[in-house]
């Protein structure tokens, strides 16, 4: 299970990093670190710091507990290429962050959790796990009994454009993983570099 179930707006204010449009608005009007020393907080962390913050945000960005990203960490530098590339890649590839991606879902958290209620189908296959990875030319699809789902259709109805490398059918409720993304292509302003070293120490 994920572990932000607290307040994400504190959450979102410590790392710098919304996720959602409350969260947003929350940084638009106290841009500094929770507590009583937010404003007072030295300017310059530590080199292992920024790779700290910068492994939570990308946490938080995903919605996935510390064991989560330490196993697609460990994949990710099993692969050939870049291990940043790859984990960026792993990740977006998950189930809920697709649902995410493709408009579904107006959060994350969300998505995660219409994924863990078996809305969604891959392949025509009802599937109740939000970190299954999606391979190329995989259908994700709201399931028959889950299209008149009203957070689901108003999601979708007011979502923007889905990434290139994602096909959306809205009237048939479903999207298409067109190819893998290139990290060019996914919407995340991270440094995944200062994540790759922290779990290289």
């Amino acid at each position: 299970m994920s572990s932000f179930r607290g307040p994400k707006a504190k959450v979102a204010r410590s790392l710098g990093l919304a996720t959602t449009q409350k969260t947003q608005k929350v940084l638009d009007r106290r841009n500094f670190p929770p507590g009583q020393h937010g404003l007072n907080r030295k300017k310059s962390p530590s080199v292992y710091k920024q790779q700290l913050v910068e492994k939570q945000r990308l946490r938080f960005t995903y919605n996935i507990s510390e064991a989560q990203m330490e196993k697609t960490y460990s994949e990710a530098n099993r692969r050939s290429g870049s291990a940043g590339d790859n984990l960026m890649i792993l990740l977006e590839t998950r189930l809920d962050a697709l649902v995410y991606r493709m408009g579904f879902a107006r959060t994350i958290f969300a998505a995660r959790q219409y994924v863990a209620h078996g809305h969604f189908a891959v392949n025509g296959v009802r599937s109740f796990s939000p970190s299954r990875l999606i391979k190329a030319n995989d259908v994700i699809s709201v399931r028959e009994r889950s299209k008149t789902h009203v957070q689901i259709n108003e999601s979708l109805s007011n979502a923007p454009d889905a990434p290139e490398y994602l096909s959306v059918d809205k009237t048939k409720l479903q999207g298409t993983l067109i190819a893998l993304p290139l990290r060019e292509q996914i919407p995340v302003k991270l440094v995944e570099q200062l994540v790759v070293e922290y779990y290289s120490r």
